[in-house]
């Protein structure tokens, strides 16, 4: 048996894929064979200050030239794979529809869901968690892949194959101090991935979560450096992971090899859940 990832003839819609993992997961993906679609809230052609409405990072990824949605899928038509970039805000079904549906009509199918989109900057105790940035992290993080799933679905199983991928947390496994709404949309995408996966196994559709820790993405390097240290000291590396660290098990999970695989919670945070001291 080849234990090669070939993911050659599958399309895959990727949320998020602007910068960070979503970009990683994306480039990854097309170097294992697969065609590829990023879909994400910012495409640098389409760029407009109304982005800024879903947080400080979306403000700083604007102003700071952080956007990578198009030059990505630039650099996948490079591999030799086809690829574009579609503005789509998960939050909004019709948004999300019509996206699926130019994937379809243009790559002629949706294989693979990678559900990365989120927003992860509503920080604060309890008491003085905001409303609504309570909602919009509900709405992002949780409803969004509910959309997405309900929009890729029909064409996964009218094909009797598919992959769906949820980006959990940590957050969502441990609890986040000062991230709670963070911390109760990424408990909610597991119980989201075990029902898609119960629900899916007799069309031919997988769907297991990525449960990263902590990793070395823009994101953490806005962070503060104090708190960034010793977050990686409770991992048993002493160190964050990499972006590539987790589009690897994405494409794992993705090809053949893991065919037999599905409801899982894969831990990809250097071991940041054990008792490490």
């Amino acid at each position: 048996m080849a234990l090669d990832i070939d993911l050659s003839g599958r399309v895959a819609f990727v949320t998020g894929g602007s910068r960070g993992l979503g970009r990683a997961d994306a480039l990854t993906l097309a170097r294992a064979g697969a065609d590829v679609v990023i879909a994400d809230l910012l495409v640098e052609s389409e760029l407009t200050e109304e982005t800024d409405a879903y947080g400080p990072l979306a403000t700083v990824a604007r102003t700071q030239g952080l956007v990578g949605t198009e030059s990505a899928a630039e650099e996948i038509r490079a591999m030799g794979r086809r690829s574009f970039a579609v503005r789509c805000d998960v939050t909004d079904r019709d948004q999300v529809a019509a996206a699926v549906a130019k994937t379809v009509e243009e790559l002629g199918s949706v294989d693979i869901l990678i559900n990365n989109a989120g927003t992860l900057d509503h920080v604060g105790q309890f008491p003085d968690q905001n409303p609504d940035l309570w909602e919009r992290d509900l709405r992002v993080n949780l409803t969004g892949a509910f959309n997405c799933g309900q929009a890729v679905w029909p064409h996964m199983k009218e094909r009797g194959w598919g992959r769906i991928v949820n980006m959990a947390s940590v957050a969502g496994t441990l609890g986040g101090f000062g991230q709670a709404s963070y911390s109760t949309t990424k408990a909610g995408i597991l119980g989201l991935t075990k029902t898609l996966a119960m629900e899916g196994g007799r069309h031919g559709i997988t769907a297991n979560a990525i449960v990263p820790g902590i990793i070395g993405s823009e994101a953490f390097h806005m962070a503060n450096a104090s708190m960034n240290e010793r977050i990686a000291n409770r991992t048993v590396f002493k160190r964050p992971g990499e972006p590539q660290d987790i589009a690897n098990a994405i494409a794992f999970l993705c090809s053949d090899l893991a065919s037999y695989i599905t409801g899982i919670e894969l831990n990809v945070s250097g071991g940041v859940e054990l008792f490490v001291f």
